[in-house]
């Protein structure tokens, strides 16, 4: 079973085969997904990797807080995304 590992402060320049071989000296990993502004394409600093469940505590103690490409990662399990609120743009009291 794997779990999600959330990356942050990334350099903009970073890749994905590069986060991947960073934690890859860890345990295997499964995925990377580098995260983009939807409207340029532009990195936004932060991702996800995903990893088999027994790697992921001793990935993130090891790259929380390393510099990598000038910057000092930020790095910790992820969290479930918090649902959104829809409301289509407007405010449903206002009918």
């Amino acid at each position: 079973m794997s779990k999600s590992i959330y990356v942050g402060n990334l350099p903009y320049s970073a890749t994905e085969d590069e986060i991947r071989e960073l934690f890859a000296q860890y345990g295997e990993v499964e995925s990377v997904r580098l995260i983009t502004d939807r409207e340029t394409g532009r990195a936004r600093g932060f991702g996800f990797v995903d990893m088999e469940e027994s790697a992921v505590e001793t990935a993130v103690n090891a790259l929380n807080g390393k510099q990598f490409g000038g910057r000092t990662l930020r790095v910790n399990e992820a969290r479930e995304r918090a649902p959104r609120r829809n409301t289509g743009g407007y405010n449903r009291r206002s009918w």
